[in-house]
């Protein structure tokens, strides 16, 4: 008999290892280490990056319907273990890097760029009523720390650094700083310089 505690997420994982080796221009640019697959019990990379985050780029490059929901179906099972709510559906640009892949919120209908480091906890969420109704649109090379919360129908510009614990509902421009709650924003030139986990 099987125990309850025991996810079936591995042996999916291994029985797919050979549809992993086609992997497209999409996960290269979010690879940061080996190209190996490592499963323990608490994180699950393949190659540096969560296999959510591959199964998330394989479910969107994928052309065969078959194939596309077999890859939705890893996402949604390696999502729930790391605890992060995004979807297949988002629209989110290559170098990805996800720092500490926990408890990260993703609404389906915000916008991200290029180069954005998330950090555990950070939350990019739907305003449902007044002026800022709507979703985030974040630009290129953002670096997100830990627990930061970004909401409503905002832009975010190029080069942010948004630090911890920041609460953003407010339109950041470009080279800024901000943190705080409410936020308040400092423009710094090269402000994710050094931050930004390599840029592509």
């Amino acid at each position: 008999s099987v125990t309850s505690d025991i996810s079936p997420l591995p042996v999916c994982a291994r029985a797919c290892g050979s549809l992993l080796s086609g992997i497209k221009s999409s996960i290269w640019s979010d690879l940061y280490e080996t190209n190996n697959i490592g499963i323990g019990s608490k994180k699950i990379f393949w190659g540096g990056v969560p296999l959510f985050q591959v199964f998330y780029r394989k479910a969107q490059d994928a052309s065969n319907k078959l194939i596309k929901l077999l890859y939705k179906f890893l996402f949604v099972c390696a999502r729930n273990k790391n605890h992060i709510e995004m979807s297949i559906d988002n629209q989110i640009g290559p170098g990805l890097y996800f720092a500490h892949p926990y408890c990260i919120t993703i609404n389906p209908r915000a916008v991200l760029g290029r180069n954005i480091n998330l950090h555990k906890g950070v939350t990019i969420g739907e305003e449902h009523r007044g002026a800022r109704a709507g979703c985030p649109i974040l630009g290129d090379n953002i670096w997100v720390g830990v627990n930061a919360t970004i909401v409503g129908k905002i832009k975010i510009g190029n080069d942010v650094l948004i630090a911890s614990n920041s609460f953003v509902n407010c339109d950041v421009p470009d080279h800024s700083v901000v943190f705080g709650n409410p936020c308040v924003i400092k423009h710094r030139e090269n402000a994710t310089e050094n931050y930004v986990n390599r840029a592509i």
